[in-house]
C-alpha cells in the first residue's frame, strides 16, 4: 500500500455521512435539477456549477467558472460554464487532470420513478436513488471528497490535481472540445499534464471493479425515401402508387442480418485483427451469460459464450436500426400510406475503421440497394453525426497505478474492459494533451444511468472515494515506463 493511505481511508469512513448528507453532500447535489437538455432548467445547471465553485473554494482550490458563450442554434441561451480548478502547483509533483460533468438527464416522477428523482432516497440495501447520483455527480463529488479527506487526515495530496467539470455532457458537450484544445496549448490552464482520468462509466458487473481502456465510436445515419406529394389513403391508392415505406423497409433490411452480421461490403475488412495479448484479457473477466440474460430480460443473445459476447459488444462493429420517422406508430389502426419516411440507423465503429471510409461504404451500399428496387420514389442518405472510437494501452503506467489502487481498496485485481458505447470527450483529452487517458468507474452495471430509478450504491460511493484518492497516490509514484 502506498504511504499514508491507511489514515486517508479511515478519514473517508469517518466523513462518509457528511459526504452523503446536507449541507454539501451528494443529497445537496442531487437536489439541483441540472438538466442541460431543458432550456427552462438552464439556471439550475448554472446553480450546480456555482455549488461546485463554492465547495472547491472552501477546500482551498484555485477555481474559476469559465463562460463558453451562447449555445449554438439557441443564441438566447448561454452555455453553462466549465468549472476549472487546480489543487496544488508544486513543480516537484506530477499533475493529473480529472474530468466529470455536473449536468443530468431529464427525469420526472411520472416517468415511472419509485421516488422523487431529485430527492436522494436511500433504501435498506444502501442504494441511493436520484437523478445524477451515479451519472455523474457522485464521481464529481468524489474528487472533492478525496481532497477534503486528505486535508482532514493531515495527508498531503501527492499530485497536483487539475479539474475540468462541464455542464453540457448530456447535450453533446457543446463548446467543450474547442475549450479543451485551447486550454491545453502553451499558456493554457491544462498545458502541463502527465495523465488524465475520467470517472464517468461503470463496472461491467456488480462485484468486481474494472479499468476501461477502449470505447467504440458511433456513426449515425438517416435514409429518407419520398414519393407522393402527401400522405395517401391505402383504400384509394394502395396498389396503384409506389410506397416509400415499402422501399425503406427493404433498404433497412439489407444492412444487417438476424445474427448481427453487418451486410455492407468492405466494413469488416477495416477492423484491426485481435492480438494474442488482447485475447488473454477476456477469460478472467468477471462476467457470465446470466449477467447478459438478466440485462436483456430474456435469453435472446446472439452468442452462447462470454468471450464472443464481450468481443461483439466491445471489439467488433455493430449496426442497429433505431426507428422510422413519418410512418404511423400509434395504437390502433390507421390505413395511411406515408408520403415521406426517414429511417435511422447507426454503426458502432472500432479500430481501425476510418469514419470517412465507413461513410463511403454505407452510402454506396444504400444507393445500390435502392437502385436495385427499380422504384420511382426518391432516396437520400446522410450522416447525422459521428464520434470516433478510442483505445488506450492498458500497459501504461497510468493504468498500472489505477490497478494498484483497486487492489489496495477492494483487495482484488481489476478487470480490463472496453465499452460498446461512446464518450467522445475521451479522445479530445487524449489528442489535446498528448497523454494517456484512463476511465476509472465508480458505479456498477445496475445503476440505471439515463433510466428511471438511477442509483449509486453507498458502498460504491464511499469505497469509490477511497479509490480515487488511492489512484492519485499510486499515480504519483508509478514508474513512467
Amino acid at each position: 500500500m502506498a504511504p499514508q493511505l491507511d489514515s486517508y481511508f479511515k478519514q473517508v469512513d469517518k466523513l462518509s455521512e457528511a459526504f452523503i448528507e446536507l449541507p454539501s453532500g451528494l443529497r445537496k447535489a442531487v437536489a439541483i435539477p441540472s438538466i442541460s437538455a431543458e432550456p427552462e432548467r438552464r439556471p439550475d445547471v448554472v446553480k450546480m456549477g456555482q455549488f461546485l465553485v463554492s465547495e472547491l473554494q472552501a477546500l482551498g482550490a484555485e477555481v474559476r467558472a469559465r463562460p463558453l458563450g451562447p449555445q449554438p442554434g439557441k443564441p438566447e441561451l448561454e452555455l453553462p460554464p466549465v468549472i476549472t480548478a487546480r489543487y496544488g502547483s508544486s513543480p516537484d509533483k506530477r499533475t493529473v487532470l480529472v474530468y466529470g460533468h455536473y449536468d443530468v438527464q431529464p427525469a420526472a416522477k411520472e416517468d415511472g420513478w419509485a421516488s422523487q428523482p431529485f430527492d436522494l432516497t436511500i433504501d435498506e440495501k444502501g442504494r441511493m436513488f436520484g437523478r445524477g447520483a451515479t451519472d455523474d455527480k457522485g464521481p464529481v463529488l468524489g474528487w472533492l471528497n478525496a481532497i477534503q479527506a486528505h486535508r482532514e487526515a493531515g495527508v498531503e495530496l501527492p499530485v497536483n490535481l487539475l479539474m475540468c467539470f462541464e455542464g453540457m455532457e448530456e447535450y453533446g458537450s457543446e463548446g467543450l472540445e474547442d475549450f479543451i484544445h485551447a486550454e491545453c496549448k502553451a499558456g493554457g490552464f491544462y498545458e502541463h499534464v502527465d495523465a488524465v482520468c475520467i470517472s464517468d462509466n461503470y463496472w461491467l458487473g456488480t462485484e468486481k471493479p474494472c479499468l476501461t481502456y477502449g470505447l467504440r465510436g458511433c456513426n449515425y445515419y438517416a435514409v429518407t425515401v419520398s414519393g407522393p406529394g402527401q400522405d395517401l389513403h391505402s383504400g384509394v391508392f394502395g396498389g396503384s402508387a409506389q410506397e416509400p415505406m415499402t422501399d425503406l423497409v427493404r433498404v433497412l433490411g439489407s444492412l444487417v442480418d438476424t445474427h448481427g452480421r453487418i451486410q455492407i461490403p468492405g466494413l469488416q475488412e477495416m477492423v484491426a485483427p485481435v492480438t494474442e495479448e488482447e485475447k488473454k484479457l477476456y477469460p478472467s473477466i468477471a462476467y457470465s451469460m446470466d449477467n447478459l440474460y438478466e440485462s436483456l430480460g430474456s435469453r435472446t443473445s446472439i452468442f452462447d459464450d462470454k468471450e464472443s459476447t464481450l468481443m461483439a459488444r466491445w471489439r467488433y462493429p455493430s449496426l442497429s436500426v433505431h426507428g422510422i420517422e413519418g410512418g404511423f406508430s400509434g395504437s390502433g389502426a390507421k390505413t395511411v400510406i406515408p408520403a415521406k419516411v426517414v429511417g435511422k440507423f447507426s454503426i458502432r465503429t472500432v479500430p481501425n475503421m476510418e469514419s470517412d471510409r465507413v461513410d463511403q461504404r454505407v452510402f454506396e451500399h444504400v444507393r445500390k440497394v435502392f437502385d436495385g428496387l427499380g422504384s420511382k420514389n426518391t432516396m437520400d442518405v446522410e450522416l447525422m453525426h459521428a464520434g470516433p472510437w478510442w483505445v488506450a494501452s492498458p500497459q501504461h503506467w497510468n493504468f498500472a497505478a489505477a490497478s494498484k489502487a483497486v487492489e489496495s481498496v477492494f483487495k482484488v485485481k481489476p478487470d480490463f474492459t472496453r465499452e460498446g458505447g461512446s464518450i467522445p470527450i475521451t479522445i479530445t483529452f487524449e489528442q489535446a494533451t498528448g497523454k494517456n487517458v484512463l476511465l476509472l468507474p465508480m458505479g456498477s452495471s445496475t445503476d440505471a444511468a439515463h433510466s428511471i430509478n438511477e442509483k449509486l450504491d453507498r458502498s460504491n460511493y464511499i469505497e469509490g472515494i477511497k479509490l480515487l484518492g488511492a489512484y492519485l497516490h499510486y499515480a504519483a509514484e508509478e514508474p513512467m515506463s
